[in-house]
Parts: structure tokens; C-alpha cells; sequence
């Protein structure tokens, strides 16, 4: 289990999937340092998620990024720009492909 990013929130958890160990971070864990996120749409928690996984001290990601997605009911509009880098991608498959 390679970690991408510092994790200086303290966000990433394991657990175990059969007999392999997998990591994660954890959107709860994050809850006790930047505040409840549990009201936020589910796609503002992937892009948390994304940039939790990402956090690299201010080089891209920076806890700030992390502080902006968590506040964005309370402040929607920032004009801040965020960094993302899918790991997974879900589409709808209504053509075919």
C-alpha cells in the first residue's frame, strides 16, 4: 500500500477486503479536523476524498484546498481552483460502449 500524499490531517485508514489490507481515507476522520462534511453532496466528498489522497503540503494540494471543499456550503463561490487527479472514473453507460 503506497501512500501518494503527507496525510498531515491524519485521514488515512486501512482495513481488510478478504486477505489483503486496503487503504483509504477516511471522510469521518477528516470530520474531526476541518468540521462536518457529512451534508455535502456526494460529489464535493469525491473531490474531498481526491484531494485528501493528494494533500502534498501546498506543492498542488494544500490543507487549505482540503479547508475550501469542506466550507463550500457556507462559501460556494471562492473563484479558488482545486487540483484534481481522478483515480476512478464512473460514466454512464447508456451508449453502448
Amino acid at each position: 500500500m503506497t501512500q501518494v500524499g503527507q496525510d498531515s490531517l491524519g485521514t488515512r485508514s486501512t482495513m481488510k477486503v478478504g486477505n489483503q489490507e486496503v487503504a483509504y481515507y477516511s471522510l469521518k476522520k477528516a470530520s474531526e479536523k476541518i468540521g462536518d462534511v457529512s451534508r455535502l453532496p456526494f460529489s464535493m466528498k469525491v473531490l474531498l476524498e481526491n484531494l485528501l489522497r493528494f494533500e502534498d503540503g501546498g506543492f498542488t494540494v494544500s490543507t487549505d484546498d482540503i479547508q475550501a471543499i469542506a466550507d463550500w456550503q457556507k462559501n460556494p463561490v471562492t473563484g479558488e481552483e482545486i487540483q484534481y487527479r481522478p483515480a476512478r472514473v464512473l460514466l454512464q453507460d447508456f451508449t453502448g460502449v
